[in-house]
C-alpha cells in the first residue's frame, strides 16, 4: 500500500506541472500599462527627486502643469525633457514614443497634457523621429554630445520637427558658443595663426559645412589642405578631438 500511495503522489505533482496554472509560459503584457509611467513604475516617487513635490496620476500629463514645452523654444538647455527622453530611448528601452506622445499621421504631434502640438508630422516621419532620437541619445557624434549636455531637438531645430536633410542656421549656433571672433580666439593654432578653422581666408563658412549632427563632422579645411594637422572632434569614428 505504501509503494502504491508512493506512486499516487508521483503520478499527482506530474500531472500538476503540466498544469496552465502551472505552466512558466510568459505572459503577455497588458497594453494599457504600456501606455503609462505606472506601467514600468509602481510610483512616480520612485523615480523623481527627493524634494520633488507628490505628483498624481499615470502618465506624462500628470508633469505638463510644471514642465509644459517651451514655446519659445529657445536655446537653452532643458533638463527636465532631455533626461526624461535620454532614460527612454536608450539602445535597450522598449518604450514606445506613444506612451507620452499624442500623434494623429499627418497632422498633430504633441504631449499628453499639453495645450498645444509640438508641430505636424507626417505618417513617415515618427520613424525619422525614431531614428533622429536614438542618435541623439547613444551615437558617438555631435548630437549625444548635445543630449549629455540637456539640448534637445528644440534647442537647434527652433519650432519644428527635425526633418531627414535639415541644416541648422549658424546664428542658432552662435547663441550658446557665443560669437564668433571669441571663437575664433579660442581655436587659434600656436603654431600656425593663419590656419584656423574660425578664420577663414574664404570669409564666413556655416558651421552645419564641418560640424554635422548625426553624422561623422569633418574639417572643411582638410578638403584643400591635405596637409594640415587640424583635428575636429566626432569626426569619423567617433573621434572626439580636443576642442571644447
Amino acid at each position: 500500500m505504501a509503494g502504491l500511495f508512493f506512486n499516487v503522489v508521483i503520478v499527482c505533482v506530474f500531472l500538476v506541472s503540466l498544469s496552465p496554472a502551472a505552466s512558466a509560459a510568459p505572459q503577455k503584457t497588458n497594453l494599457s500599462k504600456q501606455q503609462s509611467c505606472t506601467g514600468c513604475h509602481g510610483e512616480f516617487s520612485s523615480v523623481l527627486p527627493a524634494k520633488h513635490p507628490r505628483v498624481a496620476g499615470k502618465d506624462i500629463s500628470a508633469c505638463a502643469s510644471c514642465h509644459a514645452p517651451d514655446p519659445q523654444n529657445k536655446a537653452t538647455a532643458k533638463p527636465y525633457s532631455s533626461k526624461l527622453h535620454l532614460s527612454h530611448v536608450q539602445p535597450d528601452a522598449k518604450l514606445d514614443c506613444l506612451a507620452c506622445h499624442t500623434w494623429k499621421p499627418g497632422k498633430a504631434f504633441g504631449v499628453k497634457g499639453a495645450k498645444k502640438p509640438l508641430g505636424t508630422l507626417p505618417a513617415e516621419g515618427m520613424d525619422q523621429i525614431r531614428q533622429i532620437f536614438a542618435s541623439w541619445a547613444s551615437s558617438k557624434y555631435l548630437d549625444a554630445h548635445h543630449g549629455k549636455k540637456n539640448v534637445t531637438c528644440s534647442g537647434c531645430h527652433e519650432r519644428k520637427l527635425p526633418e531627414s536633410g535639415d541644416t541648422v542656421a549658424s546664428d542658432r549656433c552662435l547663441a550658446c558658443h557665443g560669437d564668433i571672433e571669441n571663437l575664433a580666439k579660442k581655436t587659434e593654432p600656436k603654431d600656425f595663426p593663419d590656419r584656423n578653422p574660425h578664420k577663414s581666408h574664404l570669409g564666413t563658412i556655416d558651421c552645419a559645412v564641418c560640424h554635422k549632427a548625426h553624422q561623422p563632422s569633418k574639417a572643411y579645411c582638410l578638403d584643400c589642405h591635405k596637409n594640415f594637422n587640424m583635428k575636429i572632434r566626432f569626426s569619423e569614428g567617433g573621434a572626439s578631438g580636443t576642442a571644447k
